[in-house]
């Protein structure tokens, strides 16, 4: 950061928090005590009333305040992506101030910068709800997601060293992004070069990236025309099932790996039908197994009789009788 920079975001924190003393300050921007104490002399000499108390810190004057101060594109963007993330995961009076908060950016962001964030919008997606893990999920490298949404904004090809698999096989791939979503990991679905197809990359697997100045051309595809065209591939049989509620987000994260179609509202006791396309029946009555007493397979009625012989086989070993000697 340049002392232009640091100066601007030193005013921002002086306005944002009552008081804000200097060696926290000097740990924030990464630089000296003495720094700090520097770029405070400049503000007062540009005529900002700044009070310093030995012991407490420093604060702006009672009543002086500034002007609003522009968002940078990448603030804005990543403003966007926290909305998206409360929409889907805080509750419904946090998400609709999230949304407000996030109409008041738009509304102080230059043309340019709206039409950006308005484009990358549809290209950023929430899937599924709250869910605990026994452990921390690993998240994407710093410096990642950023510039994969800079990427999917111009249409720019990126260079991925890209680690796939729970093998870990590295290779390099030149992918064009079209959008990121957010399940139990964040994830770029982009169409790959080297497999000429559209693939789906986790974040937490790119162990290098580079944005090229290549562009390329605009493409029709979004991340629900993406889903579609995957439950058309992998289409075998459809598959309609009911959810009960307790089954609901850890079944809202991995949905779309089993070919999820569409779904009706929620009924009354909570309960929501799904239609599926899964590629493999056999996996998918596996997967049913995990919400015993959360889960109604309405069709076909092949995997309704394959899941319950799968039940009473996992009934049949763990519950057999134990042996007399």
């Amino acid at each position: 950061m340049n002392r232009f920079d640091r100066i601007t975001a030193l005013l921002i924190q002086l306005q944002a928090k009552r008081v804000v003393k200097g060696p926290e300050l000097a740990q924030h921007f990464g630089v000296s005590l003495r720094t700090i104490y520097r770029d405070l002399r400049t503000l007062e000499e540009a005529g900002v009333p700044i009070c310093g108390e030995a012991g407490v810190g420093y604060s702006l004057a009672e009543g002086y305040r500034l002007p609003p101060v522009m968002f940078t594109r990448e603030e804005a963007t990543a403003l966007l992506t926290a909305e998206k993330l409360a929409a889907r995961l805080a509750d419904e009076h946090t998400a609709r101030l999230s949304t407000a908060a996030m109409d008041k950016l738009r509304a102080v962001l230059r043309r340019p910068d709206r039409d950006y964030v308005e484009a990358l919008s549809s290209r950023i997606r929430v899937v599924g709800g709250p869910r605990r893990h026994p452990q921390p999920l690993p998240a994407p490298a710093a410096g990642t997601q950023q510039p994969l949404l800079d990427a999917i904004a111009r249409q720019r090809v990126v260079r991925l060293d890209y680690r796939a698999g729970h093998q870990g096989t590295p290779s390099r791939r030149d992918v064009e992004p079209i959008g990121l979503y957010f399940g139990q990991h964040w994830h770029v679905v982009a169409f790959c070069r080297l497999r000429q197809e559209f693939r789906d990359f986790r974040l937490d697997r790119i162990a290098g990236l580079q944005v090229l100045d290549e562009a390329f051309a605009p493409r029709p595809d979004t991340l629900q025309t993406y889903w579609a065209e995957q439950a058309r591939q992998w289409q075998r049989e459809v598959v309609v099932v009911r959810f009960g509620p307790r089954a609901l987000s850890q079944v809202h994260f991995e949905k779309h790996h089993f070919g999820w179609r569409h779904e009706l509202a929620p009924d009354e006791a909570g309960w929501v039908e799904m239609t599926l396309v899964p590629c493999c029946l056999e996996q998918f009555g596996r997967w049913m197994l995990l919400f015993a007493g959360q889960v109604q397979v309405l069709a076909p009625l092949g995997l309704q009789e394959r899941v319950r012989e799968l039940a009473r086989a996992a009934h049949d070993f763990f519950c057999a009788p134990a042996e007399v000697c």
